[in-house]
């Protein structure tokens, strides 16, 4: 079984940002494709019970193996030089320090194990031993919930994990019997808890529900967890928060709506349970994200911070005493740190910048650990205690991002949509820019649509400081239907998706237009998710526009309703379900760009993955073959295994390749040379031509 351990002394670690290593002492140079791709990503920071170390993992594209591969790393406070702890070939993740700090627990898929299991790795040296044996993949955290969790003595650990497959499924499976049924061919999962002595596992919650989250006590008597129908997505505004004790014993239901809750958490006492919902105090859904408290034995929720403020929380925590809580909240272009009373007030905002804050984390009185992203950095890791005037930086990854590349200046800027309302975005200027000069204009719409463009790098859907090395300005609009602008902002899409989030985009187009940034004759448009409903939208109503490209966008509302796996939060869009009785199909067809594709004129490219359950493939194909039909120059890219959002390296640089090929050709008319992935110069080079590649 491949182990890894951490030993001292280490070798000094270089630390390169993709394929930039030796060219520090060279002058900067525009961002590549390759580069943009190849940049490390920083996550889930824990700070050590000491206060002294904090563990994160990184994961660096590996593309022998066309994916990312996240190793756990740790790196003193005090600012000395990070290690990296493990080097397993499938890679780690979720690392959590054992309450003495002498032991961290981490999840992987290492030798012969079919599914990830938990592992143990002594902090002062030694090699990694696996402590769960698991019928199935131990959650390690992110989209599964909370993943691991030390008990406060230290003698257990807490996990979630579907249910294994029982002897009769996998003899189907050997005989290829293997017909299944539609959205019930699934597991339930649950929480379970594993000795660190005997290794010895126990079921926490059993039932036919599932575990989406949990989160044990600070004293380790009780336990809050959401508990929902399945753990299918379509039935996440069907679950509801829960507390019992820890052992899955006397569990009492706290909340009971249609709303989804996320982050429930229990106060130092166990007396009241926190929870974020995108809903207001009646839990009418299809709001800002709202802070909420309960009583943990049952009783009426009340809004702590969201209520009246234009912004919207993301994630929170409870201070060490219990008075306070802290939270992280979505303002629009940056994100940033609070802190509200628990009885309730005004928030009081604790950072400012220009940037995002993620992965917030708090251990012992009151320190926190969180990652900052922004302009010139994709994310290096941040602590700060309470009462800190600003965040101490851990982590340097990024630093010099600046000095190996040319990077375009991003601003802020706000005009007015076309009833008036104030409507902000993030450009993005070219390398070289100069004021005076007109350059070409790539218009980036983000998806959700309940989100907003921040300060950010870029990223495979938004590729702004590739594009700025190739002197295109760039603008992410947080058009109508964005969240942090508060609540009337938001639900301007309630009754209909399209009626002033279309018309916020090409205002802004206008604003850059009319300040003399924007060349009118060379604009392209693109987007992903929503972003790509934004995109085939906008092509049937202007074609001032030379090229565009949609990531997995909608063609016609109605069939997509059905197709998609989640449904609840699109029926507010359009007054009800497209099959209830009186259905208000009109709104589905009125807000589906396929009604009015036969105005399109763009060259349009499409992508979308094989396996997207949000936005399946028909939609793409439905809009590819409208235009194919209608003569209009056009592609889809279809990426095998891939779901929502594409994972695979290759898969991405294909993307980028063929999406700025696109736009140079129809919009600067401009030659262009597709990147390679490392390692295939040796390769023939594909030749550029209007096929499908």
């Amino acid at each position: 079984m491949a182990t890894s351990s951490w030993r001292l002394p280490l070798a000094a670690v270089i630390l390169v940002v993709g394929a930039t290593a030796g060219v520090r002492t060279q002058a900067p140079r525009p961002m590549g494709i390759v580069d943009l791709l190849s940049l490390p990503r920083l996550g889930d920071p824990q700070r050590s019970p000491s206060g002294r170390d904090v563990l994160y993992t990184r994961a660096d594209a590996d593309w022998k193996s066309g994916r990312r591969v996240s190793h756990i790393w740790r790196a003193p406070v005090d600012g000395g030089p990070p290690a990296q702890l493990t080097s397993g070939a499938e890679g780690e993740n979720a690392p959590r320090w054992s309450p003495d700090g002498k032991t961290i627990a981490f999840t992987a898929k290492r030798g012969d194990n079919e599914f990830a299991q938990i592992y143990l790795l002594p902090i002062d040296g030694g090699e990694a031993r696996q402590l769960t044996t698991h019928g199935s993949a131990v959650c390690g955290g992110g989209t599964c919930g909370a993943g691991i969790t030390w008990a406060p003595d230290g003698a257990s650990i807490y996990f979630t994990a579907a249910d294994a497959k029982t002897a009769e499924d996998k003899a189907r499976e050997r005989a290829k019997d293997d017909v299944y049924l539609y959205d019930e061919n699934y597991k339930q999962t649950h929480v379970w808890k594993v000795a660190v002595a005997s290794k010895a596992e126990t079921r926490i919650s059993d039932g036919d529900f599932s575990v989406t989250d949990y989160d044990l006590s600070q004293d380790g008597r009780k336990m809050t967890y959401l508990r929902a129908p399945s753990p299918l997505l379509g039935d996440g505004d069907r679950s509801e928060v829960w507390v019992a004790d820890a052992d899955g014993t006397n569990a009492v239901q706290v909340t009971k709506n249609t709303v989804q809750e996320t982050n429930a958490a229990l106060s130092p006492d166990n007396a009241t349970v926190l929870f974020i919902s995108g809903s207001n105090a009646t839990f009418e859904t299809y709001y800002n994200g709202r802070l909420f408290v309960a009583p943990a034995a049952g009783g009426a929720a009340r809004v702590v911070a969201g209520e009246t403020e234009p912004l919207d929380v993301d994630r929170a925590v409870w201070s060490h005493d219990g008075t306070s809580i802290y939270f992280l909240a979505n303002l629009g272009v940056h994100e940033e740190l609070f802190v509200v009373a628990a009885a309730g007030g005004t928030p009081r905002q604790l950072t400012d910048g220009r940037h995002n804050l993620g992965a917030l984390s708090l251990t012992g009185p009151d320190r926190f650990t969180f990652t900052i992203s922004g302009s010139a950095s994709a994310g290096d890791v941040f602590t700060m205690r309470a009462g800190d005037a600003a965040p101490t930086q851990v982590t340097h990854v990024f630093d010099d991002l600046a000095k190996t590349f040319t990077l375009g200046r991003q601003e802020a800027i706000t005009w007015k949509g076309a009833d008036g309302v104030t409507v902000e975005g993030v450009v993005t200027y070219p390398v070289d820019y100069q004021a005076g000069q007109k350059y070409p204009l790539a218009v980036m719409t983000h998806g959700g649509p309940q989100a907003a463009d921040k300060y950010s790098i870029g990223s495979m859907a938004y590729e702004i400081q590739v594009l700025a090395g190739k002197g295109y300005v760039s603008l992410q609009p947080n058009y109508r239907g964005s969240t942090g602008y508060g609540d009337a902002f938001l639900r301007d899409m309630v009754g209909h998706y399209f009626q002033n989030a279309h018309l916020d985009v090409l205002a802004g187009v206008d604003e850059l237009i009319r300040r003399g940034v924007a060349d009118p004759d060379r604009m392209v448009k693109m987007g992903w998710s929503a972003g790509g409903h934004m995109t085939n939208k906008i092509i049937t109503v202007t074609d001032r526009f030379k090229a565009a490209a949609t990531g997995a966008g909608v063609a016609q509302w109605m069939s997509m309703y059905a197709q998609s796996d989640i449904r609840s939060y699109r029926t507010p869009w359009f007054g009800g379900t497209p099959w209830q009785k009186n259905a208000p199909i009109e709104a589905y067809w009125n807000n589906s760009p396929l009604k009015d594709v036969a105005r399109v004129k763009t060259p349009t490219l499409f992508f979308v993955g094989e396996r997207d359950p949000r936005v399946p493939m028909p939609q793409s194909i439905e809009m590819y073959r409208a235009l194919k039909s209608l003569g209009v120059p056009t592609h889809l890219y279809v990426a095998p295994r891939e779901p929502h959002g594409w994972g695979e390296l290759r898969h991405q640089l294909s993307k980028l390749n063929a999406e700025i090929e696109w736009f140079e050709r129809y919009a600067t008319k401009r030659p262009f040379t597709p990147e390679r992935a490392p390692g295939d110069e040796k390769k023939e080079p594909r030749a550029s031509s209007d096929q499908p590649q």
